[in-house]
């Protein structure tokens, strides 16, 4: 006798109660309808590979995204095709692999937007009908639909365990739908759609057995709307780092009833900054909005709120200072960029230029200079002593306070004579002889010959 799932007993068993015939009706619609729904979207579900290169390695990644556009814009995973150098996608019933273009990608929601390269003469390609995220209820049955390890066009059927999902990502807008339909290695960017056949939701990741993330379906329109039409993603924002404000620290500061978040930073010339916020304060209101999060994973809802404002707007903050309740008013600026550029040099070290997230997570005392990110062993950079977390202030007489800068400085350097960088270590300033790989180790000064061989 076949073994059944969890998820069959659990059909059989809410059918129990019923006369075996309308169970049997019951189950038997249940399947038609997914049954459907497969072969409905299944034609719209895509397989990619992407050539990505990290540091100095090549490697395929792949992944899955469905057709959104008859003329084939594909609706992906931006950690599907982050740093790919080519792209390539297999749609169902068509020969061959289609190149693919990049047209944006937004890493706070984790999407990427890409355009197929029709073939002349061909039919345009399935699409798959757009849902509303809004409408899903905990408990909803859902299929995610996917290539798991490059199985092409797999279903699973489950329910939305959740809506809201934090996971604790400074690098993302945590809005994610949780959901027992499996999400594997392989799947992310495929569609999750609800049993009428329409996708409300992209899936991210998974994480454990019957556990998996997938982006909401609306947040995903605005995202596609904003790639599509100006290539970029423009958030408002605010320039604060915030933290719960859990019973126990509202009980011990004397307020036990107060709901909001602690503001535990604030960006140097930011639009808090130049209103007044200050570290410590307890935001109690965005814009007329109550805020509240008594723990890590609520905070996604005060980024929320920042995020989908709109950049210039006057905004109203209700804060708690010092035990007394007061109200600001902030125009909320553009948020800067999350994604840093970055340059690869021929000496084996990679720099990158300083993000809020870069300063934050290095600790950094000061916003001008480039990142090292990577250093490759036994090259000309890693025998100067340059290291990752290393901060470059100058090379040769030039100051390098930007992506800008280190360019024109390098592509002022000899290319074979050695030269020096500048860069700063903690609170120690450390100076880097950086000598071309082949040439001897010798520094001419004052006419005199030093070898360091």
């Amino acid at each position: 006798m076949k073994r059944l799932t969890p998820l069959v007993l659990v059909l059989f068993a809410g059918c129990a109660s019923l006369p075996s015939a309308y169970a049997r009706d019951a189950l038997d619609q249940l399947q038609d309808r997914i049954i459907r729904v497969s072969q409905t979207v299944t034609p719209s579900v895509v397989h990619i590979e992407a050539v990505v290169k990290v540091n100095n390695r090549r490697k395929m990644v792949t992944g899955s995204g469905f057709v959104m556009d008859a003329e084939g814009v594909v609706l992906t995973n931006e950690h599907v095709v982050e740093r790919a150098e080519k792209i390539s996608i297999i749609v169902p019933g068509r020969s061959g692999r289609y190149p693919a273009e990049l047209v944006g990608l937004d890493k706070q929601t984790d999407l990427a937007v890409l355009r197929i390269a029709q073939r002349i003469g061909e039919s345009v390609f399935a699409v798959a009908e757009l849902g509303d995220s809004d409408r899903l209820s905990v408990g909803e049955w859902v299929v995610a639909i996917g290539n798991p390890y490059g199985l092409e066009g797999t279903v699973s059927l489950g329910i939305v365990s959740a809506k809201g999902r934090n996971l604790q990502s400074e690098e993302l807008i945590n809005d994610f739908i949780q959901t027992d339909a499996m999400i594997d290695r392989g799947s992310s960017g495929g569609p999750l759609v609800n049993l009428r056949g329409e996708v409300v939701g992209i899936n991210s990741r998974g994480q454990g057995r019957g556990i998996g993330f997938t982006i909401p379906i609306n947040t995903a329109k605005r995202v596609v709307d904003a790639l599509l039409g100006s290539g970029r993603i423009a958030r408002a924002y605010l320039g604060v780092s915030i933290q719960p404000l859990d019973r126990e620290l509202a009980q011990y500061w004397g307020f036990p009833d107060v709901e909001g978040v602690i503001v535990n930073g604030v960006s140097e010339e930011s639009p808090a900054a130049r209103a007044g916020v200050r570290a410590g304060d307890i935001i109690t209101a965005f814009d007329g909005e109550a805020v509240k999060a008594e723990k890590d994973e609520d905070l996604g809802q005060f980024q929320r709120l920042v995020a989908l404002a709109t950049v210039g707007k006057q905004v109203e903050l209700r804060l708690l200072r010092d035990g007394e309740f007061q109200t600001t008013g902030v125009e909320l600026g553009i948020q800067p960029k999350v994604v840093p550029d970055e340059e690869e040099t021929p000496f084996g070290f990679t720099v990158q230029e300083l993000t809020e997230q870069l300063v934050r997570r290095h600790r950094l005392d000061r916003r001008k200079g480039l990142i090292v990110s990577f250093v490759e062993r036994g090259s000309a950079g890693a025998e100067s002593g340059l290291a990752p977390g290393d901060l470059i202030e100058q090379v040769e007489q030039a100051r390098v306070e930007s992506i800008v800068e280190f360019r024109e400085a390098m592509s002022e350097l000899d290319g074979e004579k050695p030269f020096l960088i500048r860069a700063r270590r903690g609170n120690d300033t450390r100076f880097m002889l950086v000598v071309p790989r082949g040439k001897e180790r010798t520094v001419e000064s004052n006419g005199k010959k030093s070898t360091g061989e």
